[in-house]
């Protein structure tokens, strides 16, 4: 079992917070997105705790608050590093290669794309278009867009993240 799910199961979540969005959300029918979207911004994440209080508070089954979950690439059901790193490998980047930059920051870091760090300092993302083809290859590390990078420039923007 990786790193993240021991963390994740292990982890007391206080539901008080998300109880207030539940009751502001009560008289609404079909307000899973808007729960789910309040909830992540309480917690960074969709904790399985989380996704069962919401199931149970909103008279619906837990499998429909999941599929929505995980249906759709906003939310997130892993705890999130403190810093993302989004490296986009579309068309444009993947030629001019983000494959290797991927490859580079894997080792770097320790872990696969879409993980994040044991100490949660990280989480490496590969995205398929930022829009900015003519920068490639291109990442966004904590909303900044950095192009035209190599995979040593990648690799010591990653270590200077504290």
């Amino acid at each position: 079992m990786p790193l993240q799910e021991v963390v994740e199961v292990n982890e007391s979540v206080d539901l008080a917070p998300l109880d207030k969005v539940l009751d502001e959300y009560a008289s609404e029918r079909g307000a899973v997105i808007p729960v789910l979207q309040r909830a992540q911004e309480i917690y960074g994440y969709l904790p399985k705790e989380v996704l069962k209080h919401i199931a149970k508070r909103m008279n619906v089954p837990v499998s429909q608050v999941y599929g929505v979950a995980t249906f759709y690439a906003q939310f997130s059901m892993m705890p999130k590093g403190r810093h993302t790193v989004e490296i986009c490998d579309g068309t444009a980047c993947h030629v001019r290669g983000a494959a290797q930059i991927i490859k580079v920051l894997e080792q770097e870091l320790g872990i696969k794309a879409g993980e994040t760090t044991p100490d949660r300092r990280v989480t490496l993302r590969v995205v398929f278009c930022l829009g900015s083809c003519a920068l490639a290859p291109v990442a966004v590390l904590d909303g900044q867009i950095v192009g035209r990078l190599v995979p040593d420039k990648a690799a010591r923007l990653v270590r200077e993240l504290e």
